[in-house]
This record gives C-alpha cells, sequence and structure tokens, in this order.
C-alpha cells in the first residue's frame, strides 16, 4: 500500500473528521428533488402583487438567562439559534434601525413649521396701563403746578390673510390738578378706537401673504417623502441581505454534501481495491478529493459568518450582538414564481410612486412660490391707514363712558403712505435668481426621470434574465445529477477512475450551487423591482408614520 507523507495524513484526519460530522442523508437524491417552479399571469402590473404576507410578527426575541453569580445581576444569554422569518426582518430592521429613527424625526420637525405659519394669523391682546405724578414750576395760574393721571388701554389686533391688520381698544384715564381753573377736577377721560391698515401693492392679496405657509407645507411633504424614501431604503436592504444569508447557508448545505459524497468515493475506491477490482492510486485520488471539499467547506462556513454579522447588524437586536454566537435560520422559502411584466405599466407606476419624482415636484413648487414672492417685491409699497375713534369725558367713569356712548365726539383720520425703493436691484435679483432656480428644478425632474425609467427597465430585464438561469440551473442539476451516477456505475464495473466520478460531483455541486444564487438573485430582482417602482412598502405590507412631537 503507497505510504502517506505528513501532510497527507493529517489531510485525511481531518476529512475523515468532517465526513462523520457530516455525513447524512443522500446528496444525489437531493439534487434531483430540486425546487418546485410554478407558472402563471402576474396581474395587472404583476411585479408589486406578490404573495400575500400576513404572518403575526413577535414583538421580541425569545432569550435564555445565565444561572445567577452571587454578587451579580442576572446576565441574559443569547439564543443559541433563532429561526427567522422575512416578515420579522423587515419589523427588526425598522424597529431598530438608528439611522431612521433619526429620520422620522424630520416630518415632525417640518410640521411644526407649518403651525408656525398658521400662528401668524392669530388675533393678539393688547394693553397698557400708566401713572404720572408732576411736579414743576409754572409762570401762570393757568397752568397746573401739580397734577396725577391714570391711564389704562386693552385691545385686540387682528392680522388679515389678505394683510395689514385691524385693531380696537378701549382707553379711560383720571386726571387731577391744582388748577383753580379746571372745570372737571378729577377728570374722566374714556375712548374707543378702531383701525384698519392695509397694504396695497406690495404684500397685499391672500395669494402673496399664503406663499410663506405654502412654502411650509411643501417642506414638510419633502420631509416626508425622503423619510418615506429612507425606510424603503432600509426595508430594501434588510431583505436583499436575508436572501443572501439564505443563499450562504443553502450554499454551505451544497458544500457539505459535496463532501459527503467525496467521503463515500473514497469509501467505495477502498473496497475496490480491497476486492482487488481497482489499483490502489483510486484510493490516493479519492482522499485528494475529499482535501479539497474539506477547503471548499471552509469557505462556505466562513461566507455564512460574514452573512450572518451583517444579518445581524442590520436588525439590530441587543441580545444577538456581532460577537454573539447566535445562529440565524432564514425559514421563509424563495418565491419561485413566473412573472410576466409589463414594462410600459411599470414606468407609469414608477413616475407616479417614486418619492424622488415627489420630491422634484415639491421643489418646482417651492421655486414657482418664490417667483411669485420674487414678483410682488417689485412693486412699490403703499399703505392705507384709516383710523376711527370716539371719545368721553365726565367728573366720573360712568360719567365718561355715558358720553362715550353718545358718540358726541367722532373722529375720523385716513392717511396713504407710498414707499418706493430707487433702483430696486435687490428685488430682482432675487426674482432672476428664483427663475434659474425653477429651470434647475425643471432640468433636474427631466434627469430624474430618465434615470428612474432606466432603472426600472434593467429590473424588469434582470429578473427575466434571473429565471432563465433557474430554468438553466435546474436543468443542470438534474442532467449532473444523472452524470454523477452514470459515472459511479462506470467506476464500480472499472471503466471509470475516481477522478471522474469526483469531477462528475464536483459539477453537479457547481450546477446546484448556480440555482441556489438564481434563485436568489431572482428574489432580489423582485425587491428591485419593487423599489424602483416605488411600491416595496406596500409589497411588504410595512405602514410608518413619523415620531409623535414631545408635549409642552
Amino acid at each position: 500500500m503507497m505510504r502517506l507523507t505528513g501532510i497527507s495524513r493529517t489531510a485525511l484526519w481531518i476529512a475523515l473528521g468532517l465526513a462523520c460530522a457530516f455525513i447524512g442523508c443522500s446528496a444525489l437524491d437531493d439534487a434531483r428533488r430540486g425546487y418546485p417552479i410554478a407558472s402563471g399571469p402576474l396581474g395587472e402590473v404583476g411585479v408589486v402583487d406578490l404573495r400575500d404576507l400576513s404572518t403575526t410578527l413577535p414583538s421580541t426575541l425569545p432569550s435564555t438567562r445565565a444561572a445567577t453569580v452571587p454578587t451579580t445581576l442576572p446576565i441574559p444569554a443569547p439564543p443559541a439559534e433563532i429561526t427567522l422569518t422575512i416578515e420579522q426582518c423587515r419589523q427588526w430592521a425598522l424597529a431598530n434601525n438608528l439611522e431612521l429613527r433619526v429620520e422620522l424625526f424630520n416630518p415632525t420637525l417640518s410640521k411644526q413649521a407649518i403651525s408656525e405659519e398658521e400662528a401668524r394669523y392669530e388675533a393678539v391682546f393688547t394693553g397698557r396701563a400708566g401713572y404720572s405724578i408732576i411736579d414743576s414750576p409754572v409762570f401762570s395760574r393757568i397752568n397746573s403746578a401739580q397734577s396725577k393721571g391714570l391711564t389704562t388701554d386693552a385691545g385686540i389686533k387682528i392680522p388679515l390673510r389678505t394683510g395689514g391688520s385691524i385693531g380696537v381698544d378701549l382707553g379711560l384715564s383720571k386726571f387731577e390738578s391744582d388748577n383753580e381753573f379746571t372745570t372737571l377736577n378729577p377728570a374722566y377721560s374714556s375712548t374707543a378706537n378702531a383701525s384698519l391698515s392695509l397694504p396695497l401693492l406690495r404684500g397685499a392679496g391672500i395669494a402673496v401673504n399664503a406663499i410663506p405657509l405654502r412654502l411650509a407645507v411643501y417642506d414638510y411633504q419633502s420631509a416626508q417623502a425622503r423619510t418615506k424614501l429612507e425606510v424603503i431604503r432600509v426595508l430594501a436592504d434588510a431583505e436583499r441581505i436575508y436572501w443572501r444569508l439564505y443563499a450562504a447557508r443553502r450554499e454551505q448545505d451544497v458544500r457539505r454534501k459535496e463532501f459527503d459524497l467525496a467521503v463515500a468515493q473514497m469509501e467505495r475506491a477502498r473496497r475496490q481495491v480491497k476486492a482487488g477490482a481497482a489499483a490502489e492510486v483510486e484510493v490516493v485520488r479519492a482522499e485528494s478529493g475529499v482535501a479539497d471539499r474539506v477547503e471548499a467547506v471552509i469557505d462556505a462556513e466562513n461566507r455564512l459568518r460574514q452573512r450572518q454579522r451583517e444579518m445581524k447588524r442590520v436588525l439590530s437586536v441587543p441580545e444577538i450582538g456581532l460577537s454573539s454566537p447566535t445562529i440565524i435560520l432564514p425559514s421563509t422559502p424563495p418565491d419561485a414564481l413566473y412573472y410576466r411584466l409589463d414594462s410600459a405599466q411599470l414606468v407609469r407606476t414608477a413616475m407616479g410612486k417614486r418619492m424622488e419624482m415627489l420630491d422634484e415636484e415639491l421643489s418646482i413648487a417651492r421655486q414657482s412660490a418664490s417667483i411669485d414672492l420674487a414678483r410682488n417685491d417689485l412693486l412699490p409699497l403703499v399703505s392705507l391707514d384709516y383710523t376711527y375713534s370716539v371719545g368721553g369725558l365726565g367728573g366720573t367713569t360712568s360719567d365718561a363712558f355715558q358720553v362715550l356712548r353718545s358718540k358726541r365726539f367722532e373722529n375720523h383720520t385716513i392717511g396713504l403712505s407710498v414707499e418706493v425703493p430707487i433702483g430696486n436691484d435687490a428685488a430682482r435679483s432675487r426674482l432672476r435668481r428664483s427663475l434659474a432656480g425653477r429651470l434647475q428644478a425643471l432640468a433636474s425632474k427631466e434627469n430624474r426621470a430618465s434615470l428612474i425609467e432606466k432603472e426600472v427597465l434593467d429590473a424588469a430585464d434582470q429578473l427575466d434574465v434571473n429565471w432563465q438561469r433557474i430554468l438553466a440551473a435546474q436543468r443542470r442539476v438534474v442532467l449532473a445529477a444523472r452524470v454523477v451516477d452514470q459515472e459511479t456505475r462506470q467506476f464500480i464495473a472499472g471503466l471509470r477512475t475516481s477522478t471522474d466520478v469526483l469531477d462528475a460531483q464536483a459539477r453537479l455541486a457547481d450546477a446546484q450551487s448556480s440555482e441556489i444564487a438564481a434563485l436568489t438573485e431572482y428574489q432580489i430582482a423582485q425587491i428591485d423591482i419593487a423599489f424602483a417602482t416605488g411600491t416595496l412598502l406596500g409589497r411588504s405590507k410595512v405602514v410608518w408614520q413619523a415620531a409623535p412631537p414631545p408635549r409642552d
């Protein structure tokens, strides 16, 4: 029998150890089994109306607790493994993402700006009170040397949505002096005033005065669109990572089963050599094949660990940190159904539902409102002011108000003020800047529409290509499994070598890996189409809301 070197013996012992750990059911039967595939029309748009997902989502992970250590608090131990559905993945990714938690406050902040603009038209109560004592030298007995006065005034000022304001106030004052010629001492006087101030050109009209409120509404809607886009991005990333984790686990299974087949071939070669039906070199070839499969298994397990770590980072669940030994087992099977797509309808849907397009429309609306405001700033400032007042006087408060009610003393005042900037270059510059901004927003919208259309069409083509890859890979798996059967029988009959059998097994494993990759990319292509058309939240049955504002 051929003597093995130290390296060969070490590889053989590693192979035999892994064989004891990984040998299970026949990999050949699993390769023949394949994946169930159905075909049929997708319906209206197709790609966004996928399988109904209505699984109840648990709110917490199961956890165990370590034994209580004296003088220390109980420390929760991470679970050994968790079974993760795609619904749970979505829930935890959205609930625990720190960047998304920050973004959810943006609509709340922008909404408060709307309240601030609406508060500009709230009525304002005004009040004033004053008391004076005067002692001054005089040169005539007609003038007062000493006097006391008390003045009070209260009113309401109401801003108008058309610009300007209305004011109403009522005043009462008391006056005492040492003047011997004073008719009433003390004297009480009352006044009632009503005033109106209106801009006639600049700042006049509801349309102009509503522009700040319109801008605040546009900003709020834009904040909602950007936050919704962030929710969609987090959700899409989580789903893509979920399916890549699924692929990594399936790939590990394929490489383990490939190793099992290599070990089975090694045992078969030993029996053939022992029976004298094959040369001893067949055992060496089989052992070499087993050693090669060990490296493939190690690489697959390393990729699986990396995918699990990436999944843990996305989930951000405290019980399963990045360094925890918890194993994540994806339990949702891939949706291997054929979808017939209408590319034109997909593009129309994307133009109506993509948050980027909504943000571009809001940008154009903001620039248009800024243009209206800049045009109004070019006008002169012309204001009309009118005041109507009624006065009353008496020896008592009641006498003063009685005279006031009789309207014996009425005053009318009207005035017109004009302010015209000389040159008005600042207002013209603001107008030109607003016009240029609107042109830029229109160009940005056209560019965004072109990019979205390309993204949708590319995603639709990729979905079709991945479906074709699934069909081709499944055909390869079936044929590769037959080749393995034939090569194994030919080896038993002494017509093939172990190398031929191992090569056939390697091609089978590669075909299975291609099928897994095609299935995974098909799922990711569905996510990409839902993302490209702006329908990912509806597809995933996710409803989001902004963070509530803090209490006063």
